[in-house]
């Protein structure tokens, strides 16, 4: 039984004397979807970025927190340098993350609840989670 192409089946195959010839990768680029969805890689990373949920410190941890403030306080003019753990809240999400930050401390701020480092770093009290004096 002929086939519908048995004409044409044995031809050469057709080469452009105008063009040059194409790569596959360049081929399949062609054919490569669309970015009909623009910024969606952006959202999934976005979603799958995790982050901490700020933790309530007990009564006990409150006061230990407290009196090491006042100890801080007395201990101001020598500037001492301490390390800080406190709680920075995430701009995109619910949540944040808890991070170290060490500096010689210039003053606490009594009207702002704010201890400031001698770089200009304001850590709000209540973000605070501990510190430790060098």
């Amino acid at each position: 039984m002929p086939g519908k192409y048995d004409d044409i089946i044995d031809l050469p195959h057709h080469t452009s004397e105008n063009r040059q010839h194409i790569t596959m990768e360049m081929r399949a680029a062609q054919f490569s979807p669309f970015a009909a969805l623009t910024g969606l890689d952006d959202e999934l990373a976005e979603t799958a970025r995790i982050t901490t949920a700020f933790h309530e410190l007990s009564e006990d941890e409150k006061q230990e927190l407290d009196r090491k403030l006042k100890s801080l306080a007395e201990r101001i003019a020598d500037h001492p340098e301490c390390v800080f753990v406190c709680f920075v809240p995430d701009d995109r999400k619910n949540g944040g993350s808890y991070e170290q930050k060490q500096g010689r401390v210039k003053s606490i701020d009594e009207y702002e609840k704010e201890i400031v480092l001698e770089d200009g770093t304001r850590i709000p009290a209540s973000m605070l989670a501990g510190f430790e004096q060098i």
